[in-house]
């Protein structure tokens, strides 16, 4: 038989290496939990950021117009219809009413809307992180006509469409979203016509030779 002082001495080093492992176990358990809560909330907060990068991402005006410095044609034009405020600027620069040479300018807007019905929108938790809540759309339509006396010299169509989406922190008006329709579609008939104003300057001064002894007849 074990004396009394050996078996007391093994008892209390049993216990010390259980109680070293218990607290070793408790620490593995805390830091697991520790792990898993950080983990989900850093993947909460990556959805939600992602969300609200994607809602983002939805809030920008469409049209993708290449950006064309505006400047005057070779020529001098008469506006015979249209507002001289809302001309593309080639246009703009080159008006006088004492040129025979003629603009007709024309643009249309049309809208379609999107919008989530409220009672499935007042549901969706999703829109407390931004979630679009709808869509307001505008295309812009326009036509350019360029004459020297009865000839038509030139004639251009465009067509651009500007959308944006809102939520319930972002708003967005009708007004903003034409203006960005408009600025495009006037930008795409300048495009047309700067790729083109060679010819149309060729096509301006063979008309005025044309009609210049006529003029100077009726003299």
């Amino acid at each position: 038989m074990a004396p009394r002082g050996y078996l007391e001495k093994r008892r209390r080093q049993v216990m010390r290496h259980t109680f070293v492992l218990a607290v070793f176990i408790a620490a593995l358990a805390v830091s697991g939990c520790s792990t898993q809560q950080s983990n989900q909330s850093l993947s909460q907060t990556q959805t939600k950021t992602g969300f609200a990068d994607q809602s983002h991402a939805q809030l920008v005006i469409a049209p993708k117009v290449d950006d064309v410095p505006a400047h005057p044609l070779p020529f001098k034009g008469k506006l015979i219809s249209g507002d001289k405020d809302e001309l593309p600027p080639a246009v703009a620069m080159s008006l006088s009413d004492s040129s025979p040479v003629t603009f007709t300018y024309r643009e249309e807007l049309t809208h379609d809307d999107y919008h989530i019905p409220l009672a499935v929108s007042a549901l969706d938790p999703a829109n407390l992180i931004g979630a679009p809540l709808g869509d307001i759309g505008v295309t812009a339509f326009a036509s350019l006509s360029i004459s020297a006396g009865d000839t038509i010299i030139a004639d251009y169509t465009a067509k651009e469409h500007a959308s944006e989406s809102y939520n319930m922190y972002h708003n967005v008006t009708h007004a903003e979203v034409d203006e960005a329709a408009r600025a495009a579609v006037r930008q795409r008939i300048d495009q047309k016509i700067y790729s083109d104003e060679a010819r149309l300057a060729k096509a301006v001064a063979s008309a005025g030779t044309r009609t210049a002894p006529t003029t100077s007849a009726a003299q």
